[in-house]
C-alpha cells in the first residue's frame, strides 16, 4: 500500500526546517526525505543529517539524468529531492514528508496529482500535529 505524501511547503526562510523539526518530534512512523543542495553546510549542519551536500557540477549532472522528485535554484544555490526518497518510501508502504520551497511543491503537484499539498486526512497524525 502507497503511503501518503505530505508537502509543508513556504518561501525560503519561512521556518518550515523549524515545523518539520516539532512534527518529526511529535509523529512516530513518517519518513522524512533529506533534501540535496549545493550551497555549503552551516554552522553545525552535517552532510546526510540536514542536506546532501554536493557541488553543482554533482547536483546539474543528477538533473540531466531525471534523479530529482523537484528541484528549484534559490538564492544561487539549487535545492531538491531526489526522486528514489519517493519511490523509496511508497515501495515500503510508509508516509513521506517533504519540507521543500513553493516551486518545488509546485512541481510535484505538477507530476503527481495524488500528491497532497496538506494533510487531507484528519485522522491522520501529521494533520493533528499540524492543526494545533
Amino acid at each position: 500500500m502507497a503511503g501518503i505524501l505530505f508537502i509543508i511547503s513556504a518561501p525560503s526562510g519561512s521556518g518550515k526546517s523549524t515545523l518539520v523539526s516539532e512534527l518529526r518530534k511529535q509523529v512516530s512512523g513518517v519518513d522524512f526525505s533529506i533534501s540535496w543542495t549545493t550551497r555549503p553546510p552551516r554552522g553545525s549542519e552535517e552532510h546526510g543529517r540536514e542536506y546532501y551536500f554536493t557541488s553543482r557540477e554533482e547536483f546539474e549532472r543528477m538533473i540531466a539524468e531525471g534523479k530529482f522528485l523537484e528541484y528549484a535554484e534559490v538564492f544561487g544555490n539549487y535545492y531538491g529531492t531526489a526522486r528514489h526518497s519517493l519511490e523509496d518510501a511508497r515501495r515500503q508502504g510508509h508516509d513521506l514528508l517533504l519540507d521543500i520551497d513553493v516551486q518545488g511543491a509546485a512541481q510535484v503537484r505538477r507530476k503527481y496529482l495524488c500528491a497532497a499539498a496538506h494533510a487531507q486526512s484528519p485522522a491522520h497524525p501529521v494533520a493533528q500535529s499540524l492543526s494545533r
